[in-house]
């Protein structure tokens, strides 16, 4: 295991721990329950161009018992329309979710605001029953900007998306694996971390480009299918690995 330091945001704010076939990214702010600042965005945009040159998995979570609890208020207090019209949040945010490989939130404690919607941004979340998950942006003047209004409802459908984002409704753990927001809970944080892990496990065990050209299908607007579907099943059946992996399987199935 090696340690990205030049990935680290200051103050140490974003641990990046390398384990070959997948990534863990720690937010660490224990003391502002891992709010998001800009030199977390910062961090978040480097890992991301490590990512995207040397594909792997990512597993996002928190330290100190919680994921996030939302974007840095007292950043946000400051930020004027031109700040909002940057997307300084949003295209972070939209670059985690575009990885080539899966992204996997393990999620404890406080999702909040631009929490949640890192957590949405993540293909697989796993979480504990002590998750608190959900958008109160409209207590405090402003609207969830950051992925919530058109990823939460593809992910818990248009009614239940509708509440949280209106009301603020927040959601437990409990809640939050009923409505398939999360898809496993853990007694713990630590549990939940290594339930990710053996989830990128499993994933480093499958043909990479097929997990790849999988998620590239999943993220295609619906208009794109089934013609995406098919080129990149076309794409696929020409590999070599595929004639490997094929080829074995049969040869296992003589025995």
């Amino acid at each position: 295991m090696n340690d990205f330091t030049s990935l680290s945001a200051p103050g140490g704010a974003l641990h990046v721990h390398d384990h070959d076939d997948y990534i863990i990214a720690t937010l660490d702010r224990p003391a502002k329950r891992n709010a998001i600042d800009q030199d977390l965005i910062n961090a978040l945009h480097e890992l991301c161009a490590e990512l995207e040159r040397r594909p792997r998995t990512l597993i996002l979570h928190g330290s100190g018992g919680n994921f996030a609890a939302g974007a840095d208020i007292a950043q946000l207090h400051e930020r004027r329309a031109e700040d909002a019209r940057a997307g300084i949040n949003t295209h972070a945010f939209s670059r985690v979710a575009a990885l080539p490989m899966p992204v996997i939130a393990a999620l404890d404690g406080y999702a909040l605001g631009g929490g949640a919607e890192l957590a949405y941004a993540a293909d697989i979340r796993v979480g504990t029953p002590a998750l608190r998950i959900g958008n109160p942006e409209t207590g405090l003047g402003i609207i969830a900007a950051a992925g919530a209004t058109w990823r939460l409802s593809s992910i818990v459908g248009e009614a239940l998306a509708a509440e949280m984002l209106l009301s603020g409704r927040i959601l437990t753990g409990a809640e939050a694996f009923s409505a398939g927001l999360v898809t496993h809970i853990h007694d713990s944080g630590e549990d939940a971390l290594a339930a990710a892990e053996k989830i990128a496990h499993r994933i480093a065990l499958l043909d990479p480009a097929a997990t790849r050209a999988t998620k590239r299908v999943l993220l295609a607007p619906r208009e794109s299918h089934p013609a995406i579907d098919l080129a990149e099943q076309a794409s696929l059946f020409e590999s070599p690995e595929k004639m490997r992996r094929m080829s074995e399987f049969l040869e296992r199935k003589k025995k």
